[in-house]
């Protein structure tokens, strides 16, 4: 069994100080295989956020794979954000924005979304389809395939397509080709999990769709800041959402999912 920390929307600059003491802590007693962070680190792409977010990084253990999200973009930095959009997040984060994780059991592939000419919209781009493809084109079918994005594949509600990423119906039919398993994102700052069949019609074919809250921002939207829990025993993963309860400063389980892989893919157990 592979268990992956799934966090997003950290938002340093307009973080909860008690959050991010707590979370810590929380990630540290779970003993993740992997900790996955889907995106703005940051409020603003400034140096003192980024360097806070790499301390909060550096305090948990284990490998880590990490996608910058739109915030990490500087947004009044005109210049900046047209010509070096990603280059304080490259030097206090990571130089791979695209960054890829294999072992025995899990492939996760993370695919930069944000974009210097978008205020908060994001997208794919066909290089980027094309390279997590051939990283996934030599894995053995036993292997369960991650992607890792900021912006989402689903909109606020199944009638909605705001927030969903650009170019989404056509990184699903890659996605599908791929055998991709789970795709981890957050920017909506909800948390949800299901299959990729509520809107993307793909015969035979049905990923899992998980988006975490916001972690430690006080940049909340209707829900309590959370991250999510996810353990790969394949056919079968579990999905736990761990929320910020104010009242009895902690976390804990505010959700909890169990998905099974058949014929059409992955589907409620």
């Amino acid at each position: 069994m592979k268990t992956l920390v799934h966090l997003s929307d950290l938002h340093f600059g307009k973080t909860e100080s008690q959050l991010v003491e707590a979370i810590a802590a929380e990630v540290r007693a779970v003993d993740a295989d992997l900790l996955v962070v889907s995106g703005d680190l940051t409020q603003r792409a400034r140096k003192v956020e980024f360097l806070h977010a790499r301390a909060f990084l550096d305090s948990l253990p284990g490998p880590r794979i990490v996608v910058p999200g739109n915030h990490d973009v500087p947004l009044w930095n005109v210049f900046a954000r047209a010509v070096t959009p990603l280059s304080r997040y490259k030097r206090y984060i990571a130089a791979d924005t695209d960054p890829f994780y294999a072992d025995s059991e899990v492939a996760v592939v993370g695919i930069n979304t944000a974009r210097s000419l978008t205020i908060k919209d994001g997208r794919i781009n066909l290089r980027q389809l094309e390279a997590a493809t051939e990283k996934f084109a030599h894995m053995s079918d036993d292997i369960t395939r991650v992607v890792v994005t900021h912006h989402p594949f689903e909109g606020l509600g199944l009638e909605s397509d705001e927030g969903i990423v650009g170019r989404a119906g056509l990184a699903m039919d890659a996605f599908s080709r791929s055998g991709v398993d789970i795709i981890l994102s957050g920017h909506q700052h909800l948390h949800r999990a299901g299959s990729s069949a509520r809107r993307y019609i793909i015969d035979g074919y049905a990923a899992l769709l998980i988006q975490a809250g916001t972690a430690v921002s006080s940049r909340l939207r209707h829900a309590a800041n959370s991250f999510n829990i996810i353990r790969i025993s394949h056919p079968t993963i579990t999905v736990e959402c761990r929320a910020w309860q104010a009242a009895q400063f902690g976390f804990e389980t505010s959700a909890s999912y169990s998905f099974r892989h058949g014929p059409s893919g992955w589907e409620p157990a």
